[in-house]
């Protein structure tokens, strides 16, 4: 599905992905573990073609497409979920919905995100019962809950979420991460960037490890979970005692 090579790229002159390799298989979740500057968002915004590579390639469903547009990779099936949500408060939670649709209207074809639309409803029973809200009165996980509709709105074949479970309590991001599992069962394909290493684990099957804009380490989900050094620098020295 996604094939990084080499991949180099930041903002102006500030170099911040050096030399990304990585690859997520159809029907994959696959996880990018960081702390804060190590080039996560970065790097999901380089996928969706939001910033430009200097180096390197990204290969898509096969397509080289480093150079391609950022319509272009949502028309083919690459949606983003970004960091701190990026909704538009003043619009109803339908509105902010049918936004994400816009590549399917474009097409004449709105049957089709109707019924994405009540798939959506469906996953989140919440967003119907206030799809006339404005999303601006949401709580913070409600929003979430937008934010990744909208990018379902599309019909893209890999979601990349960027920090899904940040600010949020730890009873929404069981409901985020169910949610998560359930796009996965439909057939999508999930690369997350998350700070709650325990959590994403969790639901993963594989992950990267980042730091200053290189993957220091590699592994199924099982193996990251089990590394002392990810469990030193993630997961806090009570892991353990946490788990069930």
């Amino acid at each position: 599905m996604l094939k990084i090579k080499n991949l180099e790229a930041g903002y102006d002159k500030l170099k911040v992905l050096k030399g990304i390799s990585l690859h997520v298989n159809s029907g994959e979740i696959v996880t990018i573990l960081g702390a804060n500057g190590a080039g996560k968002s970065t790097l999901l915004n380089t996928i969706a073609s939001l910033v430009k590579p200097t180096e390197g390639e990204v290969r898509f469903k096969g397509r080289n497409v480093q150079t391609a547009r950022p319509d272009y990779m949502v028309t083919n099936g690459c949606a983003l979920v970004p960091e701190g949500r990026q909704l538009f408060p003043a619009m109803t939670v339908r509105e902010n919905l049918i936004l994400g649709a816009y590549t399917l209207y474009g097409r004449r074809d709105k049957k089709i995100a109707n019924e994405y639309l009540s798939e959506i409803y469906s996953m989140f029973p919440v967003l119907d019962a206030r799809k006339s809200q404005l999303a601006g009165t949401l709580s913070g996980g409600e929003q979430q809950m937008v934010a990744i509709g909208r990018a379902l709105m599309s019909g893209p074949d890999l979601l990349l979420m960027d920090e899904p479970s940040m600010g949020l309590a730890p009873i929404i991001v069981k409901t985020i991460f169910k949610a998560v599992l359930t796009l996965r069962a439909r057939g999508k394909t999930i690369l997350i960037v998350e700070q709650n290493a325990r959590a994403v684990l969790e639901i993963a099957d594989r992950g990267y490890v980042m730091e200053t804009g290189m993957l220091v380490i590699e592994g199924d989900a099982g193996e990251l979970l089990n590394n002392n050094d990810v469990k030193r620098a993630y997961l806090g020295r009570d892991y353990k005692e946490f788990t069930d």
